[in-house]
């Protein structure tokens, strides 16, 4: 209640209190008087209070009356001002209308904003996904599967296809996911780049490309895509070390075409895809330089051996037998001469020997010649450990696997022998799910660490470039456990 309302109440109180008093006390005047001035003087009260009453009714229905109005929209009246109230507490029937209007824009945009909102958390999620897969190394295949997917299951398409661009001016799909597995566009499809398609819009600019419609498009590929319902696409170029590597299409089979930010969106996805590629391609690249070296390595070891082996090897024996011959043509008399002889040909002896162990470290005959298990067994013989071998292959191996292994076995023993204060050593060696698997066991004080300059290090570019993999189990006080694994398959 305002404050013209409660004034307006009190005057109305002391005009009802005082017409009251007045029509008392005219009656009881009237009864017991007969003195006219005191009858006109209450005559008079009694008029004063009548009009007090008056002008509070009428300024009571002026109240109320002002009220009504501005219940209805008319506003106050005679223009007064409202007492610092609103003017209007309800709009008139247009004003409702457009309010109606504008609140139902309003609530139609807060909507769209969490739609958008909602997109954005999962696309950055799908993001986030493909992401780790590209951090964690993934195989590149899992990469483009999971990429081809997420984009069109975020972009809405029917189906999405990732082609990589072949040499002889042709594409290949390499991943493929569609929303109803159809057998459109299938995983090593190729096609020729004939046409306007885009495919060859994609390659020729470099940049992303849409056909709303293939009606009319005479392109091999578009009339297959016609053929199998297919209505519009969007591709966007997947672009490696500067050229264009391959392109990523979402299709659609609806009417409806593909949002006008499916380019801009489909980038996103295309960026984590030649990140990835690029991480295989520099990491291919490395097994590759690391196998020339490998290869490099061992045929200047073979080269080494074989002319030590006829070359030096030989020269130092013919001049031991001459050493011989000329021992036993000294006369009796001549025995400080003959044991002279004597002590070359034994020194001469010992250093072939020790020249025959070294032409075999660098590269043994017997590995050529024979293969990766007599090659073992004679390292285990020749081993001041005790050495068990275990050996399940029942044929030749590649030779680069073989070279491997043998050089993995027999840096394993030297570094047990030299380091490791073990009494025994057990080699295991299988072939299983198409990989040669190394195991070399021993019960010395452990602690091997790779990383701290041990021969092991020189190992590991060996197997890694023939897409290996070496894990190393070395706790302190419990040996060591050397695990290799070669794929054959691959070499």
């Amino acid at each position: 209640m305002g404050p013209n309302h409660r004034q307006l109440a009190v005057t109305g109180a002391f005009a009802v209190l005082v017409l009251g008093f007045f029509v008392v006390l005219l009656s009881r005047l009237a009864v017991s008087t007969t003195d006219d001035w005191l009858i006109v003087a209450a005559a008079g009260a009694l008029s004063v209070s009548a009009i007090l009453f008056a002008l509070y009714t009428g300024r009571l229905a002026w109240a109320v009356a002002r009220t009504a109005r501005r219940l209805v929209g008319a506003g106050p009246v005679d223009g007064e001002p409202a007492d610092g109230e609103p003017a209007r507490w309800e709009s008139a029937p247009g004003e409702t209308t457009v309010l109606d209007r504008a609140f139902n824009i309003r609530a139609s945009s807060l909507l769209e904003t969490r739609d958008e909102l909602e997109r954005l958390v999962r696309e950055q999620t799908a993001l986030r996904r493909v992401a780790m897969l590209v951090a964690n190394a993934a195989p590149t295949p899992a990469v483009f599967a999971a990429v081809t997917a997420e984009a069109g299951q975020i972009l809405g398409s029917d189906l999405t296809r990732m082609l990589r661009y072949e040499p002889d001016q042709a594409t290949t799909v390499v991943a493929a996911w569609d929303i109803d597995h159809t057998d459109v566009l299938p995983i090593d499809t190729r096609w020729t780049i004939v046409g306007r398609n885009i495919p060859s819009m994609v390659l020729h600019k470099c940049r992303p490309a849409r056909m709303d419609c293939f009606i009319g498009a005479v392109s091999p590929l578009c009339v297959y895509l016609r053929g199998h319902g297919i209505r519009s696409g969007v591709g966007t170029p997947i672009i490696v070390d500067g050229r264009c590597w391959g392109v990523m299409i979402a299709f659609s089979t609806r009417e409806r075409l593909l949002p006008r930010d499916t380019e801009k969106r489909i980038c996103d996805f295309t960026d984590l895809v030649a990140l990835a590629i690029a991480k295989a391609q520099a990491h291919a690249d490395l097994s590759a330089s690391r196998l020339r070296i490998v290869t490099a390595t061992d045929r200047a070891r073979r080269e080494i051996e074989r002319d030590l082996h006829d070359g030096t090897q030989q020269r130092l024996i013919t001049l031991l037998m001459d050493l011989h011959t000329a021992e036993t043509s000294v006369p009796d008399e001549a025995s400080g001469l003959r044991a002279q002889l004597s002590t070359i040909t034994t020194g001469l002896s010992d250093a072939l020997s020790e020249l025959q162990k070294t032409a075999r470290g660098i590269h043994p005959v017997i590995l050529t010649r024979g293969g990766f298990v007599p090659a073992v067994q004679r390292l285990a013989r020749e081993s001041p450990l005790r050495v068990d071998f275990d050996s399940r292959l029942e044929a030749r191996l590649p030779e680069n696997i073989e070279i491997a292994a043998y050089y993995v076995v027999a840096e394993a023993l030297a570094n047990v022998t030299k380091h490791a204060a073990a009494s025994s050593v057990q080699v295991q060696a299988s072939l299983r799910d198409g990989s040669l698997r190394l195991s070399i066991r021993d019960d010395g004080n452990g602690g091997a660490d790779p990383s701290r300059g041990s021969g092991l290090i020189g190992l590991v570019d060996r197997v890694e470039s023939l897409n290996g993999r070496m894990e190393l189990a070395s706790p302190s006080g419990h040996g060591t456990d050397l695990r290799v694994e070669l794929p054959v398959t691959s070499a």
